[in-house]
């Protein structure tokens, strides 16, 4: 049986189980996260793995086993890398599963729901509007459906389809149903040949995952150079291939910023599961920056302000009818059209199906045209839908203050008219017959949830299509700050200036799609970093332009399909979680990062001065690895827990520096003077390595208190905790990292001086260079 001799009552059982051992079925959709053998690769095969493993090596050829210590802290920092990815992969593969809205099928003239990766070929399926299309496929059935193809064509105008009419998939339904088969599944599909664009990620790479990939690719250029040369110079001067192997090892590894990977990555990864836990869906890692850099979220009524469960408020005959009248046409072009949206559910609800008409055209409801109509066998068409887009400014002058009144009120208002000269544009011989009032109940949490977004630095926008005084009557309602500066957009021509727009008003009704899409635009272009939060198809266009796109799970595949975040229960007020989370993870990453980055600079400056200097390096890789841990690792990972919920402003790598460089400046100056002593009063290898690898950790010990404050009980035990380990690892157990005895009058005698001044030789570097050069410097390479 081919495709197009299907009958309408669906493939049966078992053409479906023939077509599925013919492996004539659908693909699954793409999982939003990495499969586990790419985070294991990932995570595993990186340059600075391979470094650190030719590292171990050489180191292992010298018989200095003890050296080899931080391989394993390689390894675990590799491990728990890999377990937190794949602990966030598993749980975000589960909420994905429960997010994705099944699809309506015809099977043994039953209508069933399944999963997209159940569809065979010659299904046939039945679409909604705001539904997206899964398969390509051939219109069968249509009442009134128009299609969006603007993610696949490029076009953003609705397309309306007629049976026979191709269907591709990663389109839209805008308007209508409609009922369509199967003609390719999988990768014959026209979505998957294209790569899926509709789905495409809308962002480049965040920023801060940008920046240290700059900073990985400049040290990749310098690091294997520079080692070799040191290497080289090493067994020249010296000739001792030993001593040579471990200086170079040591200065190699002080050189990698591994930490500073795996940290930005896990702290996403685990900030993905946050959310995940908190019923929100994470769609993409860099999102989360984005989240965390907004200033203006702009949100429609419904769904955010409000909580989309609509009832009929009041109905209004005009002079000449009654109640039952308007409540019959309404119903009747409700029935006829046969929609489920909110409001068509409300009159559903509020009056049965009206006694039996015989339709003979339908004009769907779309954001553009803002209302739906329906022509009947007895000449007459009915329309429903905003009194000022059906009527123009022919409105009677009686019913425009009844209409006005309740609007001002916070009433949606359904204008009910009959025309006997069809629904063709313009609408012509109209006659108002009343008019519908439809209630949104506000949500309880409203009013506490916005204001949150006013202390927290955010601007908020209403861009709604409904009335702009019914807008402004609930943004009132929920406290919205400066929500009497309202517009309406319908009011607005193509050539006005929305940058001036979208900073003077706060609300915005009859906002069309493409205004939606022009004032997040605006607002980008006024440097504002931009969320959107939608579920309906009208919303489309706008959360592709945001820098953020939030969707309700409730809402339109459309809607869900392009966001960065879908909220699974539907609720705006998890959104104060959401920023939170967002600002607390990037914060705490910028927060630390330069406590990682002061090894790496130190040890590029140290390594070329010594290539030039007749001295020896004097480090080895185990004096290293304590301080590392103690002074970096340690603090870095409690400080990443720490609420941080300040507004990230960007300028990741100026902050970094301004805290970094003096402190890894601080500890090539006294390198220098420690390693000039050694000369100077005849110390020995060992005593140099042990008192630099001292003054390393004082000064790492510095940058810890500057970027720990504000202090609290928790930072004053973490303190605590690393003062104690700091003084354990030199004073008592340090013979385990090869670093010899401090507990002598002698050596008290340098070492204590030198640590007094790092106060006053830190904090002046700090002023200096740190805030009067450093903090000048746009810092973009």
């Amino acid at each position: 049986m081919s495709n197009a001799q299907t009958p309408l009552t669906g493939l049966t059982a078992a053409v479906v189980a023939e077509r599925i051992a013919a492996g004539q079925y659908n693909t699954a959709s793409a999982s939003l996260t990495r499969s586990p053998s790419a985070i294991i690769k990932s995570n595993t095969l990186t340059l600075f793995n391979f470094v650190n493993l030719a590292l171990g090596i050489l180191i292992a050829t010298t018989g200095s086993y003890a050296n080899l210590l931080f391989l394993g802290v390689a390894i675990i920092n590799t491990a728990i890398g890999t377990f937190q990815e794949l602990r966030a992969k598993r749980q975000i593969d589960q909420m994905t599963i429960l997010a994705e809205a099944p699809v309506r099928v015809l099977r043994d003239g039953q209508e069933t729901a399944v999963t997209q990766d159940q569809l065979v070929l010659g299904d046939l399926i039945r679409l909604r509007r705001g539904d997206q299309i899964p398969v390509d496929g051939q219109v069968r059935e249509t009442l009134g459906a128009e299609v969006d193809e603007s993610p696949l064509t490029g076009e953003a105008n609705a397309i309306t389809k007629q049976p026979g009419d191709p269907l591709l998939s990663g389109s839209f339904i805008v308007a209508g149903q409609v009922l369509m088969q199967a003609t390719a599944v999988g990768e014959a599909t026209f979505a998957a040949k294209i790569t899926h664009s509709a789905k495409a990620d809308r962002h480049k790479q965040s920023q801060l995952l940008a920046t240290i990939d700059r900073i990985i690719q400049v040290l990749t250029w310098v690091l294997i150079p520079l080692g070799v040369a040191y290497f080289t110079v090493a067994m020249i001067r010296r000739g001792n291939y030993d001593r040579a192997i471990l200086s170079t090892a040591a200065a190699m590894i002080g050189m990698i910023p591994e930490g500073l990977v795996l940290l930005t990555n896990v702290a996403l990864a685990v900030s993905s599961l946050n959310l995940a836990r908190k019923r929100v869906l994470v769609r993409a890692l860099p999102a989360i920056e984005a989240l965390a850099r907004v200033d203006v979220i702009c949100l429609d009524k419904t769904g955010t302000i409000t909580s989309g469960k609509l009832r009929v408020a009041g109905i209004y005959p005009e002079n000449g009818t009654d109640e039952a009248t308007v409540a019959a046409a309404a119903t009747a072009v409700t029935y006829a059209l046969n929609d489920d949206n909110e409001t068509a559910l409300a009159i559903k609800h509020e009056w049965p199906q009206p006694a039996s008409l015989t339709t003979t055209t339908t004009v769907p409801f779309s954001s553009a045209r803002k209302w739906s109509g329906a022509t009947f066998s007895d000449g007459r068409s009915l329309l429903i839908g905003a009194p000022e887009f059906i009527f123009g400014g022919a409105l009677p002058t009686a019913a425009r203050s009844h209409i006005a009144a309740a609007t001002k009120a916070g009433f949606r208002v359904l204008a009910v008219a009959e025309t006997h000269q069809g629904l063709a544009m313009p609408l012509q011989g109209l006659r108002l017959l009343g008019y519908l009032t439809i209630a949104d109940e506000v949500r309880p949490a409203a009013a506490e949830t916005l204001a949150f977004f006013a202390t927290q630095d955010v601007q908020l926008k209403v861009i709604s299509g409904d009335n702009p005084l019914t807008v402004a009557n609930v943004a009132q309602q929920a406290a919205l700050p400066h929500a009497e500066q309202a517009i309406d957009m319908s009011t607005v021509g193509e050539d006005a200036d929305f940058g001036t727009l979208a900073a003077t008003y706060t609300v915005f009704g009859r906002v069309t799609p493409p205004q939606k899409k022009q004032l997040i635009a605006a607002l980008q272009a006024q440097g504002h970093t931009v969320a959107m939060t939608g579920d309906g198809v009208n919303d489309v266009p706008a959360l592709r332009q945001s820098d953020c796109a939030i969707a309700m799970a409730s809402g339109a595949e459309a809607a869900k399909s392009i966001a960065d975040f879908t909220l699974l229960d539907s609720n705006f007020d998890a959104m104060t979680g959401v920023l939170n989370e967002g600002r607390r993870v990037i914060n705490n990453i910028e927060r630390v990062a330069s406590m990682y980055l002061i090894k790496t600079i130190f040890s590029v400056i140290l390594t070329a001065i010594f290539v030039f200097l007749p001295l020896d390096y004097p480090i080895t890789p185990i004096n290293l690895t304590p301080v590392s841990a103690i002074c970096v690792a340690i603090p870095s990972f409690f400080l990443t827990l720490e609420p941080n919920f300040m507004r990230v402003t960007g300028r990741f790598l100026q902050k970094v520096m301004t805290i970094a460089a003096p402190a890894a400046l601080a500890v090539v100056l006294y390198t220098l003077l420690l390693t000039r002593f050694e000369y100077v009063f005849n110390w020995s290898f060992a005593l140099t390595s042990t008192l630099v690898v001292f003054m390393i950790g004082v000064i790492e010990l510095h940058v810890v208190l500057l970027v720990a404050r504000p202090f609290n009980r928790y930072k004053v035990g973490l303190v605590a905790l690393i003062g104690l380990l700091f003084f354990l690892t030199f004073f008592v157990f340090n013979h385990v990292f090869s670093l010899t005895t401090l507990w002598t009058w002698d050596r008290a005698f340098f070492y204590v001086p030198l640590l007094l001044s790092s106060i006053p030789v830190y904090l002046l570097l700090q002023e200096l260079l740190g805030r009067r050069i450093l903090a000048k410097i746009n810092w973009r390479f």
